[in-house]
């Protein structure tokens, strides 16, 4: 397959409902990338981008993709459930693997994909966008710097009012990005999660979810996703030893604000031990603005040249599906405890 320093990465898409014809045009448009195939059982989704690309062939048969041996990679844009059968018969066709979010539905699965990964020597990314966010990285590495100092406890709000699905809760519909952003904050997976919630739309599909981790290092983090709220709210909060840091992905002007407010340990005679809070200022950081998909995309190809993801990669996405379904079982369980194994 051409994956030289000099000849373009070809990659197949299967899948161009929602998301697909999204990453297909930033595909499309990412340096080194040559758009070869998009697969879709449906007409109408195939006449979506009919003609948009040249040189993209267009089928309805995911033979096509796989039978081409110098296609390097696919990229399964399909709906979930179908994320492990199709990503392992990428794998096993001997393709680069680029699966949406999330990489599967069981533990066993998304391990399967992982597997199957590493024993072909083939590339496996997993669609967490929100890790490309520009404004996601600067924060991460100020986090990783120190600048806040400890980080105590972090807090996400995805909400907004629709769309609602049949087929997923709100739980496996939105939270992966945040679980994703938390764990990566972290830098370790949680040792225990809970999660509430409640069907008021439909009876068994959760319309609001409030999931909390517990990690070793003593972080903690909570969740809130919900498509059943008046407000359109995609928040992430992180409350550090030396400073506070806010990511809001709707502020079109003030997306990462930095406060200099902090709390340590003080001792006065007179009243003795106590906490002395102490505030600073608030910045604004500028942050380049460069669009995540494309990013994403772009990451893609450079993995498939380097041999490997550094961020998004298949671990990363096999480590939130464990998080998703401990959650799930704490969500069956009305909220009880979940271990989770090795943590």
């Amino acid at each position: 397959m051409s994956t030289g320093s000099d000849a373009p990465v070809r990659v197949g898409i299967v899948g161009l409902g929602y998301w697909g014809p999204n990453i297909a045009r930033a595909l499309a448009s990412t340096p080194g990338c040559e758009l070869a195939w998009a697969c879709d059982l449906d007409a109408g989704n195939r006449a979506r981008i009919e003609g948009r690309y040249p040189g993209t062939t267009l089928t309805d048969r995911l033979e096509d993709l796989l039978e081409d041996d110098a296609l390097d990679a696919i990229v399964v844009a399909t709906g979930a459930p179908s994320h492990h059968a199709l990503g392992m018969r990428v794998l096993e066709a001997g393709k680069h693997a680029f699966v949406e979010k999330p990489l599967a539905l069981t533990v066993d699965d998304a391990r399967a994909l992982v597997d199957a990964a590493a024993a072909r020597d083939r590339v496996l990314m997993v669609g967490h966008l929100l890790r490309f966010h520009p404004v996601f990285q600067e924060l991460q590495r100020i986090v990783d710097a120190g600048d806040l100092g400890r980080v105590l406890y972090l807090y996400t709000n995805r909400l907004n009012f629709g769309k609602v699905r049949a087929d997923e809760n709100a739980l496996w519909s939105l939270a992966p990005h945040d679980i994703s952003l938390a764990l990566a904050l972290a830098g370790e997976r949680p040792a225990e999660v809970s999660a509430r919630g409640e069907a008021f739309l439909r009876e068994g599909v959760e319309d609001v979810v409030f999931g909390y981790l517990h990690f070793p290092s003593g972080l903690v983090a909570h969740l809130h996703v919900s498509w059943l709220d008046p407000h359109k709210s995609r928040k992430l909060t992180v409350v550090g030893s030396e400073g506070m840091a806010v990511f809001d992905d709707t502020d079109a002007e003030r997306k990462l604000t930095i406060y200099e407010k902090a709390s340590s340990p003080s001792r006065f005679d007179t009243w003795g031990e106590f906490q002395a809070l102490r505030t600073g200022d608030v910045k604004i950081p500028q942050v380049p603005n460069a669009e995540p998909l494309l990013q994403e995309t772009t990451a893609f190809v450079e993995a498939i040249r380097r041999g490997a993801a550094t961020v998004a990669s298949g671990d990363e996405g096999l480590a939130v599906v464990e998080v998703l379904n401990a959650l799930q079982a704490s969500l069956e369980q009305g909220g009880a405890p979940v271990r989770l194994g090795g943590a």
